[in-house]
């Protein structure tokens, strides 16, 4: 089982046709991706496409206070309300009148916008589910515990939830998952939640502190790795750990929630896409540490990775490997330590020739991933919008965005 060559294809109107660009392509991923799986993935998930569940797990964890630590936002008072921000402009647009105002940012606009743009498109209406957070969303959610909680605590204390926490946020996930009856889009909106993911694969046992990304145009690679290396040191973590133990001492709530999701899903018979890069290769690697090895490579063969392009051309500070991007090397290293074959698409969305300048700061290494962007882009994609038309109404969306901030 070795990295396979990235497969590009164009979808155009939702047919598929294979190419060797990759410059502009949709494009599969990971040891699974064959020409065949592409096609039958995206021949699937054509039919029902308007049928499927979006949620989007809003979580916090004190780690983002971190000086450096993260981008989705200038400051860490402004990272508290982010998770919070971001989806009020995914369910409410860029046009309204919302309650807490996207935080600043050192260049680009939120994921968020693309995720509503797409969500749009396509005609559905994704679902919010909260945990952690600084406060209550004042807009409809699934709210899995009292927001007197609060975020998870730093992962460099080793001690970043109860165990009893971790469980009932894990279990009221699964739960969740079972009662599903369509398939699963999971997406997420975690401050600091690539050091925590980062956290979770080192502590499985991966190496991996050279692969992992963030919202930052240039990632803090060793900063990171200072900060995971410090938690788990103080966390008294033996070997091959338990992943609600695991969880406890350098985790974030989306991690058990999203992990009890996929489970739950998966035993219902449902499909998932989990949208995103690390982080939820993170969950992946946590559901599957829970499994049996016997029963892992089954429950692989209905979940699926989707991301951006930016993630999936990206090489961080430290990796500079010709073979592949890091999150193409990330995926592997995955796959290769539960012995399984991943499989994982991105969007063909660019913002090169764009006329917004904080949507071309994506092309410089900003932001890149977060709220489903990448996977809500595929499945426009997929469902015949073109990357031309998802441009131009990215576009639309950051002028309504400017006025109202005006």
């Amino acid at each position: 089982m070795g990295l396979l060559p990235l497969i590009p294809f164009e979808l155009n109107k939702g047919t598929i046709s294979f190419s060797k660009d990759c410059s502009t392509s949709c494009k599969a991923f990971g040891s699974a991706a064959t020409l065949g799986k592409v096609e039958s993935c995206l021949a699937t998930w054509r039919e029902g496409i308007h049928d499927w569940m979006v949620l989007l797990v809003l979580a916090g964890t004190r780690t983002a206070e971190i000086q450096g630590i993260s981008a989705a936002g200038a400051t860490s008072d402004s990272r508290r309300l982010t998770a919070l921000a971001d989806a009020e402009l995914l369910l409410q647009g860029p046009s309204s009148l919302r309650r807490n105002p996207l935080p600043p940012l050192s260049g680009g606009v939120s994921p968020a916008l693309i995720s509503y743009v797409a969500s749009r498109l396509i005609g559905v209406s994704p679902a919010v589910i909260a945990a952690g957070l600084f406060e209550q969303p004042l807009f409809p959610h699934f709210l899995l515990e009292p927001v007197s909680l609060g975020p998870s605590a730093c992962l460099t204390t080793g001690k970043a939830m109860s165990c009893e926490r971790v469980r009932r946020l894990w279990d009221r996930g699964f739960q969740m998952g079972l009662k599903l009856r369509k398939p699963l889009l999971l997406a997420e909106c975690v401050p600091g939640g690539t050091t925590t993911a980062q956290a979770v694969l080192t502590g499985l046992g991966l190496s991996v502190s050279d692969l992992i990304s963030g919202s930052a145009r240039n990632p803090p690679t060793l900063l990171k790795k200072m900060v995971v290396e410090r938690g788990l040191r103080a966390s008294g973590l033996h070997v091959n750990p338990p992943p609600q133990r695991l969880l406890a001492a350098v985790g974030d709530p989306f991690q058990p929630v999203a992990a009890g999701l996929l489970l739950g899903a998966r035993e219902a018979g449902q499909q998932v896409l989990l949208g995103g890069g690390s982080q939820m290769l993170a969950v992946l690697a946590l559901a599957l540490s829970s499994l049996q090895p016997s029963l892992r490579a089954e429950f692989v063969e209905g979940v699926a990775i989707a991301t951006t392009a930016w993630l999936v051309e990206e090489t961080t500070s430290l990796f500079k490997d010709a073979s592949g991007s890091a999150l193409l090397q990330l995926i592997d290293r995955v796959g290769k330590h539960f012995d399984v074959d991943l499989f994982g698409l991105s969007t063909g969305l660019h913002f090169h020739g764009s006329s917004q300048d904080v949507l071309r700061d994506y092309e410089c290494g900003y932001i890149k991933e977060g709220v489903g962007a990448g996977a809500l882009a595929l499945m426009a994609q997929i469902d015949g919008v073109s990357c031309k038309d998802l441009v131009v109404a990215c576009e639309e969306a950051v002028d309504e965005l400017q006025r109202v901030a005006n």
